[in-house]
């Protein structure tokens, strides 16, 4: 078996655990891999891009953040990930860092792998293409300046749906504890299909949340009244400027992350420990 570590190391303790899991890795006999950038003993290197060609499972160390960027480039060669937490939530990393006895588990196949879907993100101009991504959380188009209200519309097929709003956020399953959530979204299982419209501080008390089935294709325009710069952010990444002739395709991604489970902890029993309310799950 072969692994390959991507670490956060700005996160806390990164540093820490990349030593451990070399000597972990090692007395299990996997070979291990770091980017040739990350220096680390027990471990061979190689240029970032190779690691994701030539490992079996790929392990990154930090936040949601840092599992989703490696999980996204790692889905293109379709191989799995195991996230160790290194940040301040973690809903998508699976161990801890006192947890790390559990990667014995790897050489003995004592784990599973989800399946979480990703959007596919299109941005056309005047009808070209300019811009392709794809998506774990979400896909949010928002206003360059607090509290100034766009427009925004949103084509089902033959039918619409107008919002006056701050922003609109469309996210997926795993993106619902995200953002979404924030703006007040619905907290939706992780493995379930389905893609999530959220408005952020509408102007319409009747604008609420809306399901969709992950075979819709969502199409959105947004300009605003008073010429304020709007933007389309893919995970948290500015991507690109919305113009009124801009326009955004966005359906569910052919490609899908893989995600490593090592323990029997359920994503209910995450959210119980993440939020701390004491509800016995």
């Amino acid at each position: 078996m072969k692994v390959a570590v991507i670490p956060n190391l700005d996160k806390y303790g990164s540093a820490e655990v990349v030593d451990k899991l070399g000597v972990m890795l090692k007395n299990e006999g996997i070979q291990a891999f770091l980017p040739e950038n990350i220096a680390g003993e027990n471990f061979e290197h190689l240029p970032e891009d190779l690691l994701y060609k030539t490992a079996d499972i790929i392990i990154t160390i930090g936040g949601d953040g840092t599992i989703i960027r490696y999980a996204k480039r790692a889905a293109m060669d379709n191989k799995p990930v195991l996230g160790i937490n290194a940040g301040r939530v973690g809903y998508l990393a699976n161990i801890e860092q006192n947890e790390l006895s559990l990667i014995s588990k790897l050489k003995t196949d004592g784990y599973f792998v989800e399946k979480r879907m990703m959007l596919s993100v299109r941005v056309c101009e005047n009808g070209r293409t300019v811009g392709e991504y794809n998506a774990l959380n979400d896909a949010v188009i928002t206003s360059g300046f607090i509290s100034r209200i766009i427009d925004i519309s949103v084509f089902l097929g033959k039918d619409s749906i107008s919002y006056r709003a701050d922003g609109l956020i469309i996210s997926t399953p795993t993106g619902s504890t995200a953002y979404s959530m924030s703006a007040g979204g619905p907290i939706i299982d992780p493995l379930a299909e389905c893609m999530c419209i959220t408005p952020i501080c509408s102007h319409s008390l009747s604008a609420k949340p809306i399901l969709l089935g992950a075979d819709n294709t969502i199409k959105l325009k947004a300009y605003s009244r008073k010429r304020t710069d709007i933007y389309l952010t893919v995970d948290g990444r500015k991507v690109c400027a919305v113009k009124p002739f801009t326009d955004i395709y966005i359906r569910k991604s052919r490609q899908f992350v893989k995600l490593i489970r090592l323990n029997d902890r359920s994503f209910y029993k995450t959210l119980s420990n993440k939020f701390k309310d004491g509800r016995s799950m």
